[in-house]
């Protein structure tokens, strides 16, 4: 029986390896050395060149090498996000200007709309139809009895004592008439015209504007995580984070960044009059600030700026965070509406929670403003360049009951041109006509509530601008930031 012939002896193990060669260049008649001699030599395989980001702002990709800092591209990518950071706040400012002025102006309900010198012209006229008639020859002709204005009342240093607001001639030169703008955009227009104001002054407080915004993103966000990450390290365990987290990490931001808050409405409500400015710039209002009205302890836990700040900031937050949510189920397309899933209807439901928000946030916004205006301790008086209150506020509740049952809401405010030689010849029916024209006047005369939403419009048309742009942009996130801030 034959032996089957064994394979063990025959096999030989191959001399050469796995080698991976560059294909030769089109161009090349060369032959590559490397293809000839293959056995032994392996292919070395080089760095892949950075990509050339657009702008180069963007790092690049470094694999297979230790990351380092380019400090270059940061420092340039740090300069492009504050210029555009500054640019988008400098086209908002403006309308911010207006807005915060109109807030913090104190419109009076019982001041006078006639001037008191008719009274004295109406008693020289009873008293000349009682002269006799005689004395007639000894007038010159075409002079009749002089009609002297009413006296002004005066202090004991002889200074005239301002008795309205509506007095052109007691009026400070550094205020804007009360009553001439009903509007953000018509105190914009205002403002501007104004003498003592003019162009430049519609970008007061632009660089603390900034400087909040930028650090108010950054580190909002990061408070949010720390609390989320607390409470997920905790014992007690959440399936979701609880809803009061985002609206305190909104709180805490907005408490932390207060005195630049504070400082940022003292810039925009003074004068921009040399001899009138209390303040010449952020760093040294805030430490006026700090050196007359308490120190950090007053910036931060003084009544009249941490309650509003709470409240303010609270409201605004819970309603960014809760009103969505309710109101996206009810807009036809299902209950399980969602930022990934509808983005256009989501973003339509924020619109009108923020909408809707304003109602309860707007006025609140005001009063706070209307406090911050008002200085503490031994600090000086603010010259403002509209029409305050003389008298300060005593809280959030005393501001919002005196606004509503002292001040008047029908803006611009019509001031009425005594005409001479009207009296005589007006007889009982335009007297009557008169009497019921003033008493058919709004119920805007008599209440306060319009000075509480001042900027309410400007507020809507900037949501309505912001949902359009998120329409058209393909259903981006709809932020509170930016121009829905207004």
């Amino acid at each position: 029986m034959a032996s089957n012939p064994s394979l063990r002896d025959l096999y030989s193990p191959s001399s050469t390896r796995w080698t991976f060669v560059p294909p030769p260049l089109p161009n090349s008649n060369a032959p590559d050395p490397s293809i000839s001699n293959v056995s032994g030599t392996s292919y070395q395989w080089t760095t892949r060149p950075a990509p050339n980001s657009i702008f180069d702002l963007s790092p690049s990709l470094n694999v297979g090498r230790p990351s380092s800092v380019d400090v270059p591209l940061l420092f340039r990518s740090l300069i492009a996000s504050a210029l555009l950071q500054y640019s988008s706040t400098a086209m908002a400012m403006p309308l911010e200007v207006g807005k915060l002025l109109l807030q913090i102006q104190w419109v009076p309900r019982d001041m006078p709309t006639q001037e008191p010198e008719e009274e004295v012209e109406e008693e020289v006229e009873t008293l000349s139809e009682t002269t006799n008639e005689e004395e007639s020859y000894f007038v010159d002709p075409g002079t009749g009895p002089t009609k002297y204005p009413a006296p002004k009342l005066v202090d004991d240093k002889g200074y005239v004592i301002r008795t309205s607001v509506l007095e052109d001639g007691t009026r400070p030169e550094y205020i804007i008439p009360v009553g001439s703008a009903d509007s953000s955009w018509s105190m914009v227009k205002r403002v501007a015209s104004f003498r003592s104001e003019g162009w430049l002054s519609l970008w007061k407080g632009l660089l603390t504007s900034c400087i909040h915004d930028v650090i108010y993103t950054n580190v909002q966000p990061l408070i949010d995580s720390v609390l989320n990450s607390l409470f997920a390290s905790s014992q007690v365990g959440f399936y979701r984070p609880p809803l009061l987290l985002p609206v305190a990490s909104h709180v805490l931001a907005a408490f932390l960044l207060s005195p630049l808050d504070l400082v940022r409405t003292r810039l925009i409500a003074q004068s921009s009059t040399q001899r009138y400015r209390t303040y010449t710039g952020p760093m040294n209002a805030l430490s006026e600030i700090l050196d007359n009205e308490g120190g950090l302890r007053g910036v931060y836990f003084h009544p009249h700026l941490l309650i509003p700040t709470v409240l303010e900031t609270g409201f605004r937050s819970l309603v960014h965070v809760t009103l969505p949510a309710m109101i996206a189920p009810r807009l036809g397309l299902g209950p399980h509406v969602a930022a990934d899933t509808h983005p256009v209807a989501w973003a339509f439901a924020e619109v009108l929670a923020g909408c809707a928000g304003l109602l309860v946030t707007l006025p609140i916004e005001t009063v706070r403003r209307r406090l911050q205006v008002q200085t503490r301790g031994t600090g000086k008086p603010l010259c403002t360049c509209v029409e305050t209150r003389p008298v300060p506020y005593n809280g959030v509740v005393d501001a919002l009951w005196h606004i509503l049952t002292e001040e008047r809401s029908d803006l611009p405010i019509r001031r009425p041109r005594r005409q001479k030689g009207v009296e005589k010849e007006r007889g009982d029916g335009d007297q009557d006509a008169e009497v019921s024209e003033r008493k058919e006047e709004g119920w805007l005369r008599h209440t306060g509530i319009g000075q509480l939403y001042r900027g309410l419009g400007m507020r809507l048309a900037a949501s309505i601008v912001v949902f359009l742009l998120a329409t058209v942009g393909g259903g981006e996130d709809v932020d509170g930031g930016g121009w829905a801030e207004l």
